[in-house]
């Protein structure tokens, strides 16, 4: 089966599964023990703390580890939020209509607590102006999040010039780089970032571990999303999960080199080469600078669910929409970019494995092409 949904989750790396296997042998102490076995533990955990920090160009006191983005993202706006040290007069939120399903679940939240969420649009190239940003932060503005990289069109966000603006404006700013994190550079002081979100998952680490960056963290006052016995500076409770984050370590430092070889195939080329050469029409969603492992494309003559259904046991495809409650709604993503629902039903999200093959790519265009008009 050729899979392409890594967007969603890439495959284990090699490296990281031995990592894990190690690790679940050797790292079963708690963290929080004071015998030997619990300090080489927490020295582990500080080793990947120091590693993810010096990746990033902060501080290992700035990193707290979740169970992923999802949590990161709620720390970043409810922990930050609702920790006191925010004046209660502050009860505006920036953020952008293409942003990753759980921050709208977050936004939700705090509406009902009395905050008000304003979703700026993208341009036609799926990209956030930093202008939509500055007109959109008020004097009661608490926080602007806007995601590095969006997860269905993989288009690249000025971040750096949001945050210069954010920084400008005297508000905070989050950034949620789950999808950006070692496939595009990163410096939290070139970036102008406050808060920012990453995931394991999507660099070949394992499921279940991420990490949040919260700038001069032991300064502020947070509300702990997790209430126990004051792991992770008190943010989340609970017993460390030192084998996940030995792994996340290991995806962190083998990743970038599967990436770079596969950035070099430049498969996104061949791709519309071949649909070219096969007469298939398409449009692609997001024009603007974006990465080379991920692709929306809408094949308007093509029968994508015809495709699929036929496939399903050959490609593992993901289409522009999404199965809410048994009832098939439009991408929001693609929605923001103004395509119809006829349209977003008929587009593809295309993202590469690391060691996809031209081949792979012949046979998808071929099934492509006899599901199309």
């Amino acid at each position: 089966m050729i899979y392409l949904d890594t967007v969603a989750s890439y495959p284990l790396l090699p490296e990281v599964k031995q990592s894990l296997s190690e690790a679940f042998d050797s790292l079963y102490a708690n963290s929080a023990s004071s015998h030997l076995l619990g300090e080489q533990v927490w020295d582990e955990i500080n080793k990947v703390r120091e590693q993810l920090a010096d990746e990033i160009g902060a501080y290992p006191s700035e990193i707290i580890f979740t169970s992923g983005a999802t949590e990161s993202n709620n720390i970043a706006f409810k922990s930050l939020l609702l920790g006191g040290e925010i004046s209660k007069d502050k009860k505006h939120i920036v953020t952008t209509q293409i942003e990753h399903k759980c921050v709208f679940a977050i936004c939700d939240y705090l509406e009902s607590l009395g905050y008000e969420i304003t979703y700026v649009k993208p341009n036609k190239d799926g990209i956030i102006n930093v202008d939509s940003i500055t007109k959109a932060i008020r004097a009661d503005t608490a926080l602007v999040s806007v995601m590095h990289v969006n997860n269905e069109l993989g288009t690249i966000n000025p971040i750096s010039d949001i945050g210069q603006a954010c920084f400008d404006a005297g508000v905070l700013f989050h950034s949620d780089a789950a999808q950006s994190f070692k496939k595009v550079s990163i410096d939290i002081d070139d970036l102008n970032v406050d808060v920012m979100s990453f995931s394991a998952h999507k660099i070949g680490g394992p499921k279940g571990i991420g990490a949040i960056y919260i700038r001069d963290l032991r300064k502020r006052h947070l509300m702990p999303v997790i209430h126990g016995a004051g792991q992770e500076d008190g943010l989340r409770g609970g017993t460390v999960a030192a084998p996940l984050i030995a792994g996340f370590g290991k995806a962190i430092e083998v990743f970038p080199k599967y990436y770079k070889e596969f950035t070099l195939k430049n498969v996104k080329h061949y791709l519309l080469e071949l649909l070219s050469e096969h007469k298939v029409p398409y449009e692609i969603n997001g024009k603007a600078t974006n990465l080379p492992s991920c692709i929306s494309l809408t094949l308007p003559s093509t029968d994508t669910s015809l495709l699929i259904r036929e496939y399903e046991n050959y490609y593992c495809l993901a289409q522009g929409s999404a199965c809410s409650s048994k009832e098939i709604e439009a991408s929001h993503v693609l929605t923001a970019l103004g395509l119809t629902r006829e349209k977003a039903e008929r587009t593809l999200r295309l993202s590469f494995p690391l060691d996809l093959k031209f081949s792979d790519l012949d046979k998808l265009v071929a099934a492509i092409k006899k599901a199309t008009q």
